[in-house]
């Protein structure tokens, strides 16, 4: 019988520092089965860093599964950084991972803001990708990034004010959970809190660039990637990244398959969207 979803989260087989440009080091975990085919797995933010839910999806028995903390993300150091922090430089990592780890294809699975960056990265390099499994596609649109612009833009004006910054962090992540699953809590404190500032930090600092994708737009930057199989999972009653953003994804790329978690909103570990993830994996490319 197949396991219950979602999939047990063992810890992982290496942990190590991979050594970036410009004074970054970017925290990488390798998860699963290492003699099974990779798959790169793309944290969304920016900033957020790994997460347990992230994993979930994935059965360790089938899988090598590899993960990094973007710059300035999660254990990447220098925490919070926003010095030589941009798409272009997220991209660069990919590349010098894939060739420090000795990889000539991956898989590629993201969700929101880490789908954004599987699809840069298999735009950019399509001969490294043997294909997509893409959650919560974020297309990285004025409108998409509008809802949380007033908080990005009062966050960065409060560089200087440590108390203001804290409290902003907290209002932000009460609002993206509100939307994300409906809920509601009280925002964490402590460390914790600390590290949401620091998620922030490059949240803001990627949202006011616009994500460095607004000149072209990220669905007009898609051709060299129009051969290689696509999986797009969304849930329709997600209110971070609108539905419709995965609609006009797929009629951007006809191989694409388009399967909706019906009910689920953006929390990647909702049974739908589990279950819905878990199908894609099984249904795509080696």
């Amino acid at each position: 019988m197949p396991q219950p979803l979602p999939y047990p989260d063992p810890p992982p087989f290496r942990q190590f520092m991979l050594d970036a440009s410009h004074g970054h080091r970017l925290h990488v975990e390798q998860w699963g089965t290492p003699d099974a085919p990779p798959v790169l797995l793309l944290h969304g933010g920016p900033g957020s860093g790994l997460g347990p839910g992230l994993r979930r999806c994935f059965d360790p028995a089938r899988f090598h599964v590899i993960g990094l903390d973007q710059r300035g993300a999660g254990r990447s150091l220098p925490a919070g950084s926003t010095d030589h922090n941009t798409t272009a430089h997220l991209l660069a990592d990919l590349t010098l991972l894939r060739r420090t780890l000795g990889i000539e294809r991956w898989r590629v699975v993201g969700g929101s803001w880490g789908a954004t960056l599987a699809l840069l990265h298999a735009a950019a390099e399509p001969q490294a990708v043997s294909g997509l499994v893409l959650r919560s596609v974020f297309l990285a649109r004025p409108q998409d990034m509008q809802p949380f612009m007033p908080l990005a833009e009062t966050f960065q004006a409060a560089a200087a004010d440590a108390d203001e910054r804290r409290a902003i962090a907290r209002a932000w992540w009460q609002l993206e959970l509100r939307r994300a699953t409906g809920a509601s809590a009280p925002p964490p404190e402590g460390d914790a809190l600390q590290a949401l500032v620091q998620r922030y930090t490059v949240q803001a600092h990627y949202l006011h660039a616009g994500c460095w994708l607004q000149a072209p737009p990220l669905l007009d930057r898609l051709a060299p990637m129009r051969r290689l199989p696509v999986q797009i999972v969304h849930g329709t009653a997600d209110r971070i990244c609108p539905p419709e953003g995965a609609r006009l994804l797929a009629a951007r790329l006809p191989q694409a398959t388009l399967r909706w978690a019906e009910g689920a909103g953006h929390d990647a570990l909702h049974p739908a969207m589990l279950a819905a993830m878990v199908q894609a994996l099984d249904e795509g490319p080696a």
